[in-house]
């Protein structure tokens, strides 16, 4: 039996979920028979590769991200940086910068290599590295935590 055609609002869905362009999404869809949940996992595993091949760019660019507790009793920062400051003004990046900040005021996370191993505490299912991950294969660029800070008035 041949495989359905791939069709407009699938491919839709699959770039809502993965922020991919149309081709990779197609190419995704039809290579797991339109299985939503496989061609994830397949764009996830092709991101990853390409991002490997990423190592070893600098990350110059970025921005500092903070955070303020209401009560203004605790705060966070939080240096995120990227290979271009294109990406440093891109959505993705900045949702990501203040969901980090957020979780290092609420998650008392003293290094970046500590903050990375966290449960994101919005969905425990993924570490922070899992969060920054995805958005890097989005960006389509190597992201890092260069810096956190956590201050707390008694």
């Amino acid at each position: 039996k041949m495989a359905e055609p791939i069709s407009l609002s699938q491919i839709k869905s699959l770039r809502d979920v993965t922020g991919v362009g149309i081709m990779e999404a197609k190419k995704a869809l039809t290579e797991s028979n339109s299985d939503v949940i496989k061609a994830t996992q397949l764009l996830k595993k092709w991101g990853a590769e390409k991002l490997a091949g990423r190592e070893d760019k600098a990350t110059n660019e970025g921005q500092v991200f903070a955070y303020t507790h209401h009560d203004g009793k605790l705060g966070s920062l939080v240096k995120l940086t990227c290979e271009t400051d294109f990406v440093a003004r891109s959505r993705e990046f900045q949702t990501l910068g203040k969901e980090l900040a957020l979780q290092v005021a609420g998650m008392e996370a003293t290094t970046p290599v500590k903050l990375l191993k966290q449960a994101y505490v919005r969905d425990a299912s993924k570490t922070i590295a899992d969060l920054i991950s995805e958005v890097a294969v989005k960006v389509k660029e190597k992201l890092a935590v260069a810096e956190i800070a956590r201050m707390k008035v008694k």
